[in-house]
């Protein structure tokens, strides 16, 4: 589908299964997903800070984003930075 979708000009398209959509997409971690696209988070602390959250509550958001492969880290520093992997998110229909 990603193939598909890049064929027909949209780049940097990252396609997931409706089942890692019902775990990645909820508010809070849209709420993560739309920050880092709009701003450049310079670490998970500040990441926080920003969306006026508790650090570990945040790590563990990001934790499965990560697995997931929505989310990936820059060292920057003793600092971990958040970055999205694609610009755009594409779930998989249902049939």
């Amino acid at each position: 589908m990603a193939r598909s979708l890049a064929r027909g000009g949209m780049e940097g398209v990252q396609v997931i299964s409706w089942e890692s959509a019902e775990i990645a997409l909820t508010p809070k971690r849209r709420e993560i997903i739309e920050t880092l696209r709009e701003k450049e988070i310079g670490s998970v602390r500040g990441l926080a800070r920003e969306l006026d959250r508790d650090k570990s509550q945040v790590s563990q958001d990001l934790a499965k984003l990560a697995e997931l492969g929505i989310v990936r880290y820059e060292k920057n520093g003793n600092a971990k930075s958040p970055r999205l992997t694609q610009e755009h998110i594409v779930v998989e229909p249902i049939v």
